[in-house]
């Protein structure tokens, strides 16, 4: 079935900004995470580089020549590596005329250049961190101290300064990011699939109202009911039965109002027949005949408005009815009729077939049919009920009989309201469109061929039904 509206799926909906959340979430918690890691290897860098400003410290003396020297030097090897990424430096404070920083001592891996450490004010002890540029435009993690010196070392103050290149610490995060990304994928595929596990079991109360609706159209049952319904889902059922209750309540009016109209046209129809009665005793049969015609012409439109009166509280309480039970009563009645007297009739309805359908509506279409049929029958008419074998939930009641039939071509013109193929039989071509209103108000149809039993016509009316009894079908 074509949707409408172009509205979509609720649930691919619920889905797509379900799995558009996870996944922004995750890749946010990812960025999180990889900062988070990137600032602990941070951490651990600047503890390892202090460690080596101890050492560094630790190591300083005077020379015989009263040059300041390291007694031993960090026995990291990347210290003698020129441009190793670990360097370390110790400057004068404050440095000599002419500005800058004045090394004294430097690491070999600095090769010919010097930590351009900021001129902040550093207390004794402090250890201050910096981001500075390094060689070959590298960007460095650096720390750095001032020093005191003693007396015995000569005095004054120095600053020692350690540093590595910040590239480690970003390679360090570019790993930790690809390890870390296969295991988000399989987090995001189980969340995904939660979100849609979670979707589906939320969107079930709507299954559950639809197919409610849908016994209730199909007549099954009167109302949805509250029952097995969530709390957010009760009150749109419990409004739903309100405007069943109200649409009940307008049909039933109109239905009221169209009787009425029946009970009040019917003294004049009678007034009618007994004048045409009159007319026909004085020997004017031709008047007669026309007001007769025109008073079944009058009671079959009456009779087919109420019918659809009728059919429009199709959808209201389930109606089930017994065709075998309808088809015998119909047939009782015809048999009193001077014409159904002349005729044989067979009832071949199984007694455990049901059809979802008023009884009275669906008297009306079986009396409407086998009446017309016995206009045309010559010996006998049948009616026939089954279960449709390729499609299940469909009841087929049949009427046939053994008269001329009519041409396949012209089964449209048959059915159209007020078509009647023959102006030499009576009626006013009303019975066929009525029987075709009242199943098409039950879901159902009407369809003409021939009897290959009788030999002549064959109406066929489909409607929804089963085998059981009247409520359990």
């Amino acid at each position: 079935m074509k949707r409408q509206g172009g509205t979509g799926s609720l649930r691919l909906r619920l889905l797509a900004a379900g799995g558009a959340s996870i996944l922004l979430a995750l890749a946010l918690a990812g960025f999180g995470l990889v900062l988070l890691f990137e600032r602990h290897v941070e951490r651990r860098v600047a503890l390892e580089l202090e460690t080596h400003l101890r050492q560094l410290i630790d190591g300083l003396e005077r020379a015989q020549d009263g040059a300041l020297q390291l007694a031993r030097l960090p026995a990291e090897p990347r210290f003698q590596e020129p441009l190793g990424g670990l360097y370390w430096q110790i400057a004068e404070e404050p440095p000599p005329p002419g500005g800058g920083a004045a090394a004294v001592l430097r690491s070999r891996s600095l090769w010919d250049e010097i930590l351009r450490l900021p001129p902040d004010p550093l207390g004794s002890g402090e250890v201050h961190q910096h981001t500075i540029p390094g060689p070959g435009g590298a960007s460095l993690l650096a720390l750095e101290r001032r020093v005191a010196l003693p007396a015995s070392l000569g005095g004054g103050s120095l600053r020692v300064a350690v540093a590595t290149d910040r590239a480690e610490i970003s390679a360090a995060g570019r790993a930790f990011a690809a390890e870390l990304a296969p295991s988000l994928a399989v987090l995001a595929v189980f969340l995904i699939a939660a979100a849609w596990v979670q979707v589906t079991v939320g969107l079930r109360p709507l299954g559950e109202l639809r197919r409610r609706l849908g016994a209730v159209r199909a007549g099954r049952e009167a109302r949805l009911g509250a029952a097995g319904f969530p709390d957010e889902v009760r009150p749109l059922a419990a409004e739903l039965d309100h405007l069943l209750d109200a649409q009940d309540e307008a049909l039933a009016r109109a239905r009221a109002r169209a009787g009425d109209l029946a009970h009040g046209l019917k003294t004049p129809l009678t007034a009618l027949a007994a004048e045409a009665a009159r007319l026909r005793g004085r020997g004017e049969d031709g008047t007669a005949e026309e007001i007769e015609s025109v008073t079944e012409a009058m009671r079959r439109h009456v009779e087919r408005e109420l019918a659809r009166a009728r059919a429009a509280q199709a959808g209201g309480a389930p109606r089930q009815a017994a065709p075998a039970l309808v088809a015998r009563q119909v047939v009782e009645v015809l048999r009193r009729t001077p014409r159904g007297q002349e005729l044989a009739w067979t009832v071949e309805v199984p007694a455990d077939l049901v059809v979802h359908a008023d009884a009275q509506d669906l008297a009306e279409m079986l009396g409407n049919l086998a009446e017309n049929a016995a206009k045309w029958a010559r010996e006998g008419v049948r009616l026939a009920g089954a279960c449709d074998e390729g499609k299940p939930g469909v009841v087929v009641l049949a009427v046939e009989d053994d008269g001329p039939g009519i041409a396949e071509d012209r089964t449209e013109e048959a059915l159209a309201r007020g078509g009647r193929l023959d102006t030499t039989k009576p009626g006013t071509g009303l019975g066929l469109a009525i029987v075709g209103d009242l199943a098409e108000a039950y879901g159902g149809a009407l369809g003409l061929g021939r009897s290959e039993r009788l030999g002549g016509l064959k109406a066929e009316i489909r409607l929804a039904g089963g085998r059981g009894s009247p409520g359990t079908a």
